[in-house]
């Protein structure tokens, strides 16, 4: 689905950890905008986390009377094995409205942050090293042993909900920023990043609670 890059795009992390929301914002335009069928995309390498991702999520949103199609039902192999030009995706948009899509939910990674933790002993900032023996003998291993400091990374994540029926520049009706830490297992990720869209959703009145 790279080809749909530029357009609608959701990615999801081979891993997991806390989907951390940091922001979200909603058009006025849709104060009482409830989507009726809602085409679900997850762009990723990794097949099996593109289909738990939209399984996941088609479900939440069943749940809340809410009608959702994973991508992977929808587009064609064909249309998802190569770069799509403006045109071949407006059509293939025109195409979703006649199938009564009025909305899609487009998500994508806008940035990874790699960040450095210490794991010798709590950082000490009420005294100084009076001896630097002392020093010395205390800072010592991070020369000699592994993982002194651990790297790990932040993702940087924004999710939006479009319009289908709306070709403007207020098609836009919901977007969301979301940061996970260190993912480690697709399952939990997938999890807990559905449940962070699913609260946003719910904080603006775009979907019902559960």
């Amino acid at each position: 689905m790279k080809s749909l890059m530029y357009i609608f795009v959701l990615a999801l992390l081979v891993s997991c950890s806390t989907a951390r929301v940091t922001d979200s914002w909603i058009n006025n335009d849709y104060a009482n905008y409830q989507p009726n069928k809602i085409l679900i995309i997850g762009l990723t390498d990794n097949l099996s986390g593109r289909t738990l991702f939209e399984e996941q999520l088609k479900k939440e949103l069943s749940n809340r009377g809410i009608e959702a199609v994973e991508s992977y039902k929808v587009f064609k192999p064909t249309f998802t094995s190569s770069k799509q030009t403006e045109e071949e995706i407006d059509e293939e948009i025109k195409r979703l409205s006649k199938d009564g899509f009025d909305a899609v939910l487009i998500s994508a990674v806008k940035g990874v942050d790699e960040k450095i933790s210490y794991s010798g002993d709590d950082f000490r900032t009420n005294y100084y090293w009076r001896r630097f023996g002392r020093y010395y003998y205390l800072t010592q291993d991070v020369y000699h042993v592994n993982g002194y400091y651990n790297k790990y990374k932040i993702y940087h994540i924004e999710a939006s909900l479009y319009n289908l029926k709306e070709d403007n520049d207020k098609s836009l009706v919901w977007v969301a920023s979301y940061d996970i830490i260190d993912p480690k297992q697709i399952n939990k990720t997938v999890t807990n990043y559905v449940t962070a869209i699913t609260k946003s959703l719910e904080k603006h009145q775009i979907i019902k609670s559960n």
